[in-house]
């Protein structure tokens, strides 16, 4: 996978959590995807196709999970009961937040965005593409662990 095409998915996702829930976030550490051992619950996984294919994965812990639906829904953590529809529902908000605004920033690779799919549940079984090694960065959060996975393969440029 061509590292630039994850900086737009950084920018994206600390832009998310900054306008959108009102959390400044940091990034951390970029590795390999399968370097990445923290615990995560929730996943929010986002397909894109194009002149490449793959996906963006936005993985968060519990309390970054149900904080960010808080944030969203303007309620108090407290209100939640564990990882309620509400919070599944926000965490498929934020990854088609992230999804989209790094969409805008690949415009050459002519990208279209499926729909959002939450997994619950460690650790998530996302799959990419057999060819691509995935890059995961994570990021410091108030809120608790998270991170975000990128991986894409260039598709062939039709005759």
């Amino acid at each position: 996978m061509q590292v630039e095409f994850i900086n737009p998915f950084i920018r994206s996702t600390t832009n998310t959590f900054e306008t959108m829930l009102g959390c400044s976030i940091h990034r951390d550490k970029l590795c390999l995807a399968d370097q990445v051992n923290e615990r995560y619950e929730v996943s929010g996984i986002i397909g894109l196709t194009g002149r490449v294919q793959g996906s963006a994965v936005v993985l968060l812990s519990h309390d970054v999970a149900v904080n960010a639906a808080a944030a969203m829904l303007m309620m108090e953590p407290s209100e939640f009961d564990g990882l309620s529809n509400d919070v599944i529902d926000a965490v498929g908000e934020i990854a088609n937040m992230v999804a989209g605004s790094a969409k805008a920033e690949l415009e050459e690779l002519q990208l279209s965005i499926s729909l959002p799919n939450v997994v619950v549940g460690h650790p998530p079984d996302v799959r990419f593409p057999s060819e691509v090694k995935p890059i995961a960065v994570t990021f410091a959060c108030p809120w608790g662990p998270m991170a975000l996975k990128v991986g894409f393969t260039p598709l062939p440029v039709p005759a």
